[in-house]
């Protein structure tokens, strides 16, 4: 028996963030936290297009987004007071690159880990950071 085909509503949106600087947008079903590569399933068409295979060892982080192209009135700040209450981290990439958010299941030992942004009217609904291509890791 084979797999059943997805919908599109089964998809999740992902700006994929690469350690050289480059921003890809596009679909992921097969996301796991645990995988050193996942599958990245075109902007346009993700249904029919051919996917791309995506490496971790190449990547900054994964965004999950509401939209590719932003919300325009919603910038994610560098703090919030919600998350003031929170255990919160700043997280520094290597190309100098900060965000701000709380974490979920950090493990230094691990590929990466979740984090859930500082602003949660912004455009990201969660990130996957790739722990080894981090700068710094610091609780504030």
């Amino acid at each position: 028996m084979g797999t059943p085909a997805k919908t599109l509503d089964q998809l999740s949106k992902v700006v994929v963030g690469f350690l050289a600087g480059d921003r890809n947008k596009g679909y992921v079903s097969d996301f796991s936290s645990i995988d050193h590569s996942f599958d990245l399933l075109p902007q346009e068409d993700p249904l029919q297009g051919m996917p791309t295979k995506v490496e971790m060892k190449d990547l900054k982080a994964v965004f999950f987004v509401w939209e590719f192209n932003g919300k325009v009135e919603c910038h994610d700040s560098q703090h919030s007071t919600v998350l003031r209450q929170t255990r919160t981290i700043e997280v520094t990439f290597t190309d100098g690159e900060k965000i701000v958010g709380r974490p979920e299941g950090y493990n230094s030992r691990q590929i990466g880990f979740l984090m859930f942004p500082a602003n949660p009217k912004g455009n990201n609904i969660r990130i996957f950071v790739v722990t080894r291509n981090t700068r710094h890791i610091k609780f504030i």
